[in-house]
């Protein structure tokens, strides 16, 4: 006996599938920093030919780098993880560092800690672009609930009240 299955019906489910193949491909993929650039000055002048290193601490601590071009200009790709962890019930918690190295003299820049998976929770949603200035005392901002000591400022609303 031959099965036969409506057009309608196979019409339904090739396209549901294609709908939801980019969230079937990103099952488990948590967002542990999000794409970063931005320009780093050094007394208010733009620092040119310096190493910037980030550091992210989720389950280990995996860093990647990059240079500042000759307008003091940086820029990192947004960093993930594929996990498990993502459906179990705990807190997701990482920790986030940039390090701009200068004559061999390492300048702390950002160190946070992110509790959201999605991209771009360090901007309440906006792109991460920030001005960050070496000589400038840290600070502390509180953005969606995450707590980051600073140098650098970036587009986005604090939260009310913890640091006002």
């Amino acid at each position: 006996m031959k099965m036969h299955i409506p057009f309608s019906l196979v019409f339904l489910l090739f396209f549901s599938i294609q709908g939801f193949s980019m969230s079937i491909l990103d099952t488990g993929k948590m967002c542990t920093f999000s794409k970063i650039s931005g320009v780093i000055y050094n007394d208010g002048t733009p620092l040119s030919n310096a190493k910037v290193i980030r550091e992210v601490d989720y389950e280990n601590i995996k860093t990647d780098e990059t240079i500042t071009d000759e307008n003091g200009y940086f820029e990192l790709p947004a960093a993930y993880v594929r996990t498990i962890a993502k459906f179990l019930p705990q807190q997701f918690v990482v920790g986030q560092t940039l390090t701009v190295v200068v004559n061999d003299t390492p300048h702390q820049i950002w160190r946070g800690f992110k509790t959201k998976a999605d991209e771009n929770s360090e901007a309440k949603g906006k792109p991460l672009v920030v001005q960050c200035e070496l000589t400038a005392e840290k600070s502390a901002i509180r953005i969606n609930g995450d707590t980051f000591i600073t140098k650098c400022t970036w587009d986005v609303e604090p939260d009310a009240g913890l640091f006002d």
